[in-house]
């Protein structure tokens, strides 16, 4: 219990409340840019992991493990809302599963090697390399007329699984830009990519778990790389607000849902960046 000792009772309650307000922010995230909301958890995790004591070399691959674990109740509420609006591009989902499935346990193999700080870097490129090209890059600019189903899934599915469970994030972050650049509408794009997160978080989380079990100085309660407490925080708050991010999906036009998308992945890459630098 050593490591709780540093902070004072009004701290960790405070820091218990950011990490629950992150919570409502990544319910909104999931909803609204189908992502899964770990593009906003992680980051937090991390410096709310750092701040309780917990080693350096274990703060990213811990906060990578909690946001993969809170992913799996949140994409599939996120997914069934937009499911009730007719979004869902099911064929893609079904086309897409074992070549996600094998690249999220190739990637959780990968962790293992990588370690804290690669995973920093991972983040900090994989989200700004996303972000600049959904703020810049053409927003008409297109490789296809159609997202890839059979054979042609296998390497964006493998990739889109590898990338995304090593930055801890559901597979809407890859999975909507993939879609969007083959032919897919914003708006479908997003309510299909909600799907990836559980088919990305599921084995990743058994991977994360596996990775760290036994692990000197993991904080208490934690499953190897999932943190029990960090999860009771997060989960009730997405929970709660994915269906208003749902909403303002359908709402807001494609041009302002892709700007926000990419002003997200720019800021939280920048965040890690100055984590993987400091």
């Amino acid at each position: 219990m050593e490591i709780l000792t540093s902070l004072p009772a009004g701290e960790l309650a405070l820091l218990a409340l950011g990490v629950g307000m992150a919570g409502l922010l990544a319910g909104v995230i999931a909803g609204l840019l189908g992502v899964g909301g770990g593009i906003v958890l992680v980051p937090v995790l991390f410096q709310a992991f750092s701040l309780i004591g917990v080693p350096a070399s274990l703060c990213m691959p811990l906060a990578v493990g909690t946001s993969l674990a809170t992913i799996i109740p949140t994409s599939i509420r996120s997914t069934l809302s937009h499911n009730r609006r007719g979004a869902v591009d099911w064929p893609v989902l079904k086309a897409w599963f074992w070549p996600t499935v094998v690249g999220v346990l190739a990637g959780s193999v990968a962790v293992g090697f990588i370690g804290g700080n690669g995973l920093k870097l991972v983040f900090a490129l994989g989200a700004g390399s996303l972000g600049l090209f959904m703020l810049l890059g053409p927003s008409d600019w297109r490789v296809g007329d159609r997202v890839p189903l059979g054979w042609g899934a296998w390497p964006l599915g493998g990739v889109n699984g590898f990338l995304s469970v090593l930055m801890g994030i559901g597979g809407g972050t890859f999975g909507v830009t993939i879609m969007t650049v083959c032919g897919a509408a914003m708006h479908r794009a997003v309510a299909t990519a909600a799907g990836f997160g559980a088919i990305i978080a599921v084995p990743g989380t058994i991977g994360m778990v596996l990775n760290g079990w036994g692990m000197p100085g993991l904080p208490p309660l934690s499953l190897g790389y999932v943190s029990l407490p960090g999860l009771l925080l997060v989960v009730p708050a997405t929970l709660l607000t994915t269906p208003l991010g749902v909403a303002l999906a359908h709402r807001l036009d494609r041009s302002t849902l892709r700007r926000a998308f990419g002003l997200f992945l720019c800021l939280t890459a920048v965040r890690m960046g100055v984590a993987f630098a400091s």
